[in-house]
C-alpha cells in the first residue's frame, strides 16, 4: 500500500486537498484586480496556488504605517451549516478584520484565510460546498476592496466540530496601511461632534451563543426550520454581515487617495455592543457620548431578546442592536449625503458630549426609550 493511500484511509485525500486549494486559489486572483493601481498591488512570479504572491513596498514614503489584524466568523459558521448555505460566511469573515481596520484611519489592503474543515473525505461530495466558500471570497473580497493573498487548507477531522457531516472554522488576517496624519487616536474628537450610526440587518458575527441557546431552548435542536417573517430563523440568522470598510475609506481618504470628509473617530459594533466598543473609542478622549436616535434592531434580533426574556443592557451589550458601525464627525451633512449616494443607510444617532459617559436612549424590546447610563472608563 502506497503512503499516499495510507493517508487517505486515515481520512485526509491530499488529491482531493489540493483541488479544494485550487478552487480557493483561483477565486483569490480574482480579487487581485481590486488592488490594481493602489497600495497592495499583487505580484505573482509564477501562476501557482502554492507559488509566491506579495507586494512591492520599497517606496513608501516618510509616515508610511502597517498593521495586521486577526479575527474570524466564530459560531456563526454553523448557521450556514444548518441552512446548507456557505457563499455568504465570507462576508462574515472579511467584515470582521477589514472594518477592524478602518477604526484607526487604516485602508484594508491584503487578507489572508484559513479553513479549517472536519475534512473533505476520499470523493467530491463537498466541493459544492468549497466552490460556494470560493463564490463568496470574491464576492467579500470586492465589496472589502481588498486582494485576497492566499487561503490555507486544513483537514482537522474529529477536531473541529459542527452542525452536519463537514463542519468548518473560517478565520482571516488583513494587512492594513495607513498615513501618519489620518490615523485616527482618538484625541481627534471634539464635545458637539456628531456621531452618525450604519445600519446593520442581523446579528453580525457576535453574540452566537446567546443566540443559539435561546432558539434551541424555545425552538427545539431544529431551530433554523421554524418559519419567521416570511423566512425562517435559520435564513435570517445567516444574514451575512455589512462591510462598511470601502466607505470608510472613500470617506476618510486612504493610503493613497484623497477623502470627502476627514472622520474623528470610528467604532466597529462587535463584541461588547453599544457599551464595549463605544468606550473603546472614546477612553482615551475622557468624553463621553449620547446617543438618543438610533437604529432599531432587526426584527429576529427582537424576536431572540423578547423570547429569551433578555433585558436591554444586556440586549446592548450582547449584539449591535442594529448599528453595524459608528462614526465621529464634525461634517454630519457630507457623511450622509456619501452614504445615500452609495447606497449606505446612515442617520445621526447623536453627539459628543463633555461628561465621561455614555447614554443609549434604548430601541429595545424591553424598555423602549428609557436611558442605559454607564461611564467611560
Amino acid at each position: 500500500m502506497s503512503e499516499k493511500n495510507a493517508y487517505s484511509q486515515s481520512g485526509v485525500d491530499v488529491e482531493i486537498e489540493a483541488r479544494v486549494s485550487r478552487i480557493m486559489y483561483e477565486a483569490s486572483t480574482k480579487t487581485f484586480k481590486n488592488r490594481e493601481g493602489l497600495i497592495g498591488s499583487v505580484v505573482t512570479p509564477f501562476d501557482d496556488f502554492s507559488g509566491l504572491r506579495m507586494v512591492s513596498v520599497e517606496k513608501l514614503p516618510a509616515g508610511s504605517f502597517m498593521s495586521v489584524g486577526f479575527d474570524t466568523a466564530g459560531t456563526k459558521v454553523e448557521i450556514a451549516q444548518r441552512v446548507g448555505i456557505h457563499n455568504t460566511i465570507a462576508f462574515d469573515v472579511l467584515a470582521m478584520v477589514c472594518d477592524d481596520a478602518v477604526m484607526r484611519g487604516g485602508e484594508p489592503v491584503l487578507v489572508g484565510t484559513t479553513l479549517e474543515t472536519s475534512g473533505f473525505g476520499n470523493d467530491e461530495r463537498y466541493l459544492p460546498i468549497a466552490r460556494e466558500l470560493a463564490e463568496g471570497y470574491v464576492a467579500a473580497a470586492n465589496a472589502a476592496n481588498v486582494a485576497v493573498i492566499n487561503g490555507e487548507i486544513v483537514q482537522m477531522g474529529s477536531m473541529v466540530s459542527g452542525y452536519g457531516p463537514f463542519a468548518y472554522h473560517w478565520g482571516a488576517a488583513c494587512v492594513w496601511f495607513g498615513r501618519k496624519d489620518r490615523l485616527l487616536t482618538g484625541g481627534e474628537m471634539q464635545e458637539g461632534d456628531s456621531i452618525i450610526a450604519l445600519k446593520e440587518d442581523g446579528f453580525r458575527c457576535n453574540g452566537w451563543s446567546l443566540v443559539r441557546k435561546i432558539f434551541r431552548e424555545v425552538y427545539g435542536e431544529q431551530w433554523h426550520k421554524t418559519a419567521f417573517e416570511g423566512s425562517t430563523l435559520g435564513l435570517l440568522a445567516l444574514t451575512p454581515s455589512l462591510i462598511y470598510s470601502k466607505f470608510i475609506v472613500e470617506l476618510h481618504g486612504g493610503f493613497k487617495t484623497e477623502g470627502i470628509s476627514k472622520l474623528r473617530g470610528v467604532a466597529h459594533i462587535t463584541g461588547g455592543g453599544l457599551p464595549e466598543k463605544m468606550s473603546r473609542l472614546l477612553r482615551s478622549s475622557r468624553l463621553g457620548a449620547r446617543l438618543n436616535n438610533l437604529y432599531d434592531p432587526a426584527p429576529i434580533v427582537s424576536h431572540c431578546q423578547k423570547i429569551g426574556n433578555v433585558s436591554d443592557e444586556d440586549a446592548y451589550r450582547a449584539w449591535n442592536m442594529g448599528q453595524g458601525m459608528m462614526l465621529v464627525t464634525n461634517e454630519p451633512e457630507k457623511v450622509l449625503l456619501t452614504a445615500e449616494q452609495r447606497g449606505i443607510r446612515a442617520q445621526v444617532a447623536g453627539e459628543i458630549i463633555k461628561e465621561p459617559k455614555l447614554v443609549i436612549t434604548s430601541r429595545g424590546i424591553e424598555s423602549p426609550g428609557k436611558e442605559l447610563v454607564s461611564d467611560i472608563r
